[in-house]
């Protein structure tokens, strides 16, 4: 009888314990895999006496740091838990500008940490009857779009500062921005330069969004659907086609761009290969209409002569659903070389040359259809390629400052009048604000003001060419 007890005893046991490691898996699980309460803690976290906000749950930490701070060289002040260490090495200065991550540890437990520092902006915002600029502070650029025949004469900027800034001409004066307006910007004794670039839709512009759907409300691929919202909230004269209805002899005389943002598919849709489809887009460009292709529509270059047979993007893939996030850093563009072109004015930076357009951990489809350079085609470099195809390669990835590895934005034909085809081609421009494959939204995209500019950029320039 004891024995059988004591063997009921083992098996009550042996089920309480696993039931309280479930419970306890749960709980880390919905702490984000965070104890909370860990020995292995960052107590408090400061830079040059400025503390930062710590979430214990993520692991992240968020230092605000006044305007005019220098973080390239910085030794935080961490304090952590008694018996904590760190791999981080708070003896050395060390450079904030871009997240550091770092691990706590204490005896076997261990804590993983990022530290994420903003210096703040002099300019906090910048509004012309309500509308509101976009600030770059690296390139020191005020960009705006106002509405159509706005009189740029006679404007009154709001303008909202952080504490200790002062900006002439001040807040509520009445400039001409006829032209680019300097602005002087100046904080304990140093002041700088930010020019104001303020500027009005192309007059009586019409752009057509391009589709496979019969009509715009029958748009089903939500990448689509979002950008032509945009289009259609931005331009006045925006209007929608159907592939449907230039195989059946619309008349496309009126139109001064044609955008075809396709995302549905990596393959293009039969109707586009429709030996009349693509005889009316190309005498839509002969008389002096202009493309913008997008996504995997940039494979279209080839179909419409756009480039030499067999010269259209090379490297075309992508996610159908989304299947992971943007981990690590955020996905971005260099333009170095290209800092002055039209399309990239406005834009957020970095640094000189380089923008971010999706947000680390955002959800995406990864949809590219770009030519890969290095290793396929024989192109081997961004000469070699422009040599075969007569574009102009304008971007490519963040690290390559050369533009000799991808081509995910170029233009055509490679001379110095009648530009009138742009192609965007990177995974990371991407529209929606994904869910994932259980329907769990996104967090938002911060960059996405970055991917409606460099296409209302593209746009307008394509029209002015």
């Amino acid at each position: 009888m004891k024995k059988f007890i004591y063997k009921i005893w083992m098996q009550a046991s042996l089920i309480l314990a696993l039931l309280f490691i479930v419970i306890a898996c749960e709980d880390s699980f919905e702490n984000g895999g965070f104890d909370v309460n860990s020995p292995s803690n960052v107590i408090s976290f400061k830079l040059k006496g400025t503390a930062g906000e710590i979430d214990q749950k993520t692991g992240k930490i968020n230092v605000t740091m006044p305007y005019g701070s220098d973080i390239t060289s910085v030794i935080p002040l961490v304090v952590m838990e008694e018996g904590a260490t760190s791999n981080l090495d708070l003896t050395t200065p060390i450079n904030f500008t871009t997240p550091v991550k770092f691990r706590v540890i204490n005896g076997n437990l261990f804590k993983d940490y990022t530290a994420t520092v903003t210096v703040l902006s002099p300019i906090k915002s910048f509004k012309i009857n309500g509308v509101s600029a976009i600030i770059n502070d690296v390139s020191k650029t005020i960009t705006m779009t106002l509405p159509d025949n706005t009189n740029l004469t006679a404007l009154q900027p709001v303008i909202e500062l952080t504490n200790g800034v002062s900006i002439s001409p001040a807040s509520g004066a009445t400039i001409d921005f006829t032209n680019p307006v300097t602005f002087v910007v100046t904080s304990n004794g140093k002041s700088v330069n930010y020019t104001a670039n303020v500027g009005v839709p192309v007059t009586g512009l019409t752009v057509a969004f391009l589709g496979t759907a019969a009509t715009r409300s029958g748009i089903t691929n939500m990448d689509e659907v979002t950008a032509s919202n945009w289009l259609f909230a931005n331009f006045p004269g925006a209007k929608y086609i159907s592939f449907d209805s230039v195989l059946n002899g619309a008349n496309l005389s009126d139109i001064d761009v044609i955008w075809w943002h396709f995302d549905s598919a990596a393959n293009l849709p039969s109707v586009a290969y429709n030996p009349a489809v693509t005889a009316a887009l190309k005498s839509f460009r002969t008389n002096g209409g202009n493309l913008l292709l997008t996504s995997f529509a940039s494979q279209y270059v080839d179909a419409l002569g756009i480039v030499p047979s067999g010269k259209g993007p090379n490297n075309v893939f992508g996610d159908f659903p989304p299947n992971g996030f943007v981990d690590g850093n955020s996905w971005g563009m260099s333009f170095v070389g290209h800092e002055n072109h039209p399309i990239f004015q406005g834009l957020t930076t970095f640094e000189a040359g380089k923008a971010n357009l999706l947000q680390s951990g955002t959800f995406r489809l990864n949809h590219t259809a770009w030519w890969f350079l290095p290793d396929w085609g024989g192109y081997v470099n961004g000469q070699g390629w422009r040599n075969q195809t007569g574009g102009t390669n304008l971007a490519s990835e963040a690290w390559d400052n050369t533009l000799d590895g991808r081509v995910t934005i170029a233009e055509f034909p490679n001379t110095g009048t009648d530009k009138n085809v742009i192609v965007i081609s990177m995974g990371a421009y991407d529209w929606y604000n994904e869910t994932n494959s259980s329907g769990v939204p996104s967090q938002a995209n911060e960059f996405i003001g970055n991917i409606k500019l460099l296409t209302q950029n593209s746009i307008n320039y394509l029209a002015k060419n």
